[in-house]
């Protein structure tokens, strides 16, 4: 039996061959193994893949038409009384042939400026629409994100390496009440965190790496690190409606 939601789409969805292509089957199966792996640094993404809680969509590298109307529905989500912290995950169609991290920077970014300009609603009013500003943060039908690129590109940091796809991760800013940057909560979960990454990466923790909020620190440049500890130069891809 198909379900109703043909955009976005749930754990059953992604293993079910009349509801997805057999890449998306594949791709999936890997981005389960390695996320639901013990060791893996992120609880929180752990326990909501073992939960059934995390959302997914995919797009196909010809046709991204139906992402907009996933982001919407995951949006709606959020209407439950209890807030659940659902994660939304975005696979893209692999490559042919292997491709660099600047390659899939450039890709990630047009993604998100594509969505901003299908984007119906007004950005919401508390949020900067200068990615430059510390309290910047992407938001589409006035919902503002923490969006963050993963890639086979990754060869060190592996905890960004979720299989053959480049895969976007959409949190809602709302899913981090009681985290927050300078909450106890949010400075004990983020330490745990960051120390297992550092061990799956061996690498330490990249420059750009911060919390929301730090005046010092440019949120867009945590969407897309590198696969090194160098940290990212130049202005934010993204440009705001009312620059044009």
């Amino acid at each position: 039996m198909k379900t109703l939601n043909k955009f976005l789409l749930s754990k059953e969805d992604m293993t079910n061959p009349e509801m997805v292509p057999e890449w998306v089957i594949e791709e999936y199966k890997t981005f389960n193994s390695v996320v639901t792996n013990p060791t893996f640094p992120c609880y929180f993404g752990m326990s909501a893949e073992n939960k059934g809680e995390l959302r997914y969509a995919y797009v196909t590298k010809e046709d991204w038409s139906n992402l907009p109307k996933a982001i919407e529905e995951f949006i709606l989500l959020f209407d439950a009384p209890k807030l659940i912290r659902h994660g939304l995950f975005v696979f893209v169609e692999p490559e042919t042939e292997e491709k660099g991290i600047p390659y899939y920077r450039e890709y990630f970014w047009n993604m998100l400026q594509y969505l901003h300009t299908v984007d119906e609603k007004p950005w919401p009013q508390d949020y900067p629409t200068d990615p430059d500003h510390h309290l910047w943060a992407f938001s589409f039908a006035g919902e503002p994100f923490f969006v963050f690129g993963n890639t086979p590109a990754y060869k060190q940091r592996k905890t960004r390496d979720l299989g053959n796809s480049l895969v976007l991760g959409f949190q809602p800013r709302r899913i981090f009440e009681g985290l927050e940057g300078t909450s106890k909560g949010g400075i004990m979960s983020r330490e745990k965190v960051r120390e297992r990454v550092e061990k799956w990466d061996n690498l330490p923790k990249h420059p750009n790496i911060s919390h929301y909020g730090d005046p010092e620190h440019r949120e867009w440049k945590q969407y897309f690190i590198g696969d090194d500890i160098e940290p990212i130069q130049g202005k934010c891809p993204f440009h705001h409606k009312s620059e044009d």
